[in-house]
């Protein structure tokens, strides 16, 4: 697993996202968000989450997806309980995963981040092959981007968000890096 010149990952399933811009000129990717996702609320496995990145998903087809509707999100990475990875934006791009957010600071994260989205919620454990690859995925983004900081959304947007919530398990992630 290695990006390539744009950052796209080899050797993940890659799914293009039009939710994506440049990021500013200079910008430094020196930050890791995790995520967390699950659509509908705490249900695993479908590709409702690949449909609401891409602006394809019907939202009429669940009641949740109602207030969906408007919103044009994505991540650069999500792991699912089976412990694949799909690429939805490549690193060198801005994904827009953060919203309004800030860090030591700095507002507007997405400028400077790269987002990985665990599927999972704030309400059960993670699987352990999540962890497995999501300590994969960070030690080859730290070897190509300067990630400084690893946070959750909850860090960067304290009181609007709570993911990756109470279940995901910092201290055996971050051991697990070292």
């Amino acid at each position: 697993m290695k990006p390539d010149s744009l950052g796209w990952m080899s050797g993940v399933l890659k799914i293009v996202s039009p939710n994506c811009d440049a990021r500013p000129p200079r910008a430094t990717i020196n930050l890791l968000v995790i995520h967390n996702i699950s659509l509908p609320p705490n249900e695993y496995g479908g590709d409702a989450i690949k449909r609401f990145f891409t602006n394809t998903l019907d939202h009429t087809e669940h009641a949740y997806f109602e207030q969906l509707k408007d919103l044009k999100v994505s991540s650069h990475f999500l792991i699912r309980r089976n412990g694949q990875i799909v690429q939805f934006v490549p690193c060198n791009k801005r994904a827009w995963h953060a919203g309004v957010s800030n860090w030591h600071g700095r507002s507007r994260c997405n400028d400077f981040s790269i987002g990985i989205e665990m599927e999972g919620s704030d309400f059960e454990p993670f699987v352990e092959c999540q962890y497995d690859t999501l300590v994969r995925l960070t030690r080859h983004l730290k070897r190509t981007y300067p990630i400084m900081d690893i946070v959750g959304h909850c860090d960067i947007a304290p009181g609007r968000k709570t993911d990756p919530g109470p279940f995901f398990d910092w201290n055996l992630y971050l051991a697990r890096l070292e």
